[in-house]
């Protein structure tokens, strides 16, 4: 993706290859040096659209790098599609306002569902999510879970300690959430990052469709809200370690949909809050 900003673009060797990622320098003071301002950087935040064969669907703000893998794990996590082979093609726009439209075409019974569910959600009414349909669509039901993995809590401090590798933008800006997958000995097989926590999830899920992983379990830097159980539970996800708190919600979810989840995440220590039989000591 060109930007013309190009002194802002920096490319870097990741665990993924080598890639462009878009930062920014902005004046900023430190506390100890009001008077003297210097050049800081800053991680981009832009809009994202997401368009589905023509009709737009929602717009993320996000970070503009690892965009196939969000089309893709996006549409798996929230049900557009089943696999990545329903998607036809993913096309990316720079729009004239500064943000990016993704253009992805579904095939054509997955596009004829999803506009019988935009259909069945256009005449609700009610005050946000106040109304019976509209709590009815943020609780999508989900198969439960199979009982496949396990993971010994001894590996989990060797995945902790490979998480930073995904977040080159965060080692510059201190400012983005990373989600990896970690295989069952706590290897680091791959990861995103964003400035949005539900994105860098949706980011790994799309990676991890296309590589094909399977055994292992999902470690992400932010807390778990009930939307990163679901979205980990929809693509058949068992284990989510998540290096804060978990919420009430999630733990919630998570339990109805049998998925192990994992809080507290840190060196030495972990909160198993469901699911227990897939840890092993």
């Amino acid at each position: 993706m060109d930007d013309a900003r190009s002194e802002n673009v920096l490319t870097m060797e990741g665990i993924c290859g080598a890639f462009r990622i878009n930062v920014q320098q902005k004046n900023a003071k430190q506390s100890n040096q009001l008077s003297s301002p210097k050049l800081d950087w800053v991680a981009e935040e832009v809009p994202i659209a997401l368009v589905y064969n023509g009709i737009s669907h929602v717009v993320m703000m996000a970070s503009p790098k690892d965009l196939d893998h969000f089309a893709i794990g996006f549409s798996l996590s929230e049900g557009i599609i089943t696999s990545p082979q329903e998607i036809r093609g993913i096309d990316s726009i720079v729009s004239c306002h500064g943000g990016i439209e993704l253009h992805i075409e579904l095939s054509g019974r997955r596009f004829a569902e999803l506009k019988e569910r935009r259909r069945s959600m256009a005449g609700r009414t009610g005050c946000g999510i106040c109304g019976t349909e509209q709590l009815t669509e943020i609780f999508r039901p989900i198969a439960p879970l199979l009982f496949t993995q396990t993971f010994s809590l001894s590996c989990l401090d060797a995945a902790l300690a490979e998480l930073p590798r995904v977040q080159e933008i965060g080692a510059l800006t201190g400012c983005t959430h990373a989600a990896g997958w970690i295989d069952p000995e706590g290897k680091l097989l791959g990861g995103c990052e964003d400035v949005g926590r539900h994105v860098a999830l949706d980011k790994l899920l799309g990676m991890r469709s296309k590589t094909g992983w399977q055994q292992g379990a999902i470690l992400v830097s932010s807390r778990a809200s009930y939307e990163m159980v679901q979205k980990s539970a929809h693509c058949g996800v068992e284990i989510l370690f998540a290096v804060s708190a978990a919420t009430s919600l999630a733990i919630e979810v998570a339990q109805k949909c049998d998925l192990t989840l994992i809080g507290f995440s840190k060196p030495g220590r972990a909160t198993v809050y469901t699911h227990p039989q897939r840890i092993v000591d």
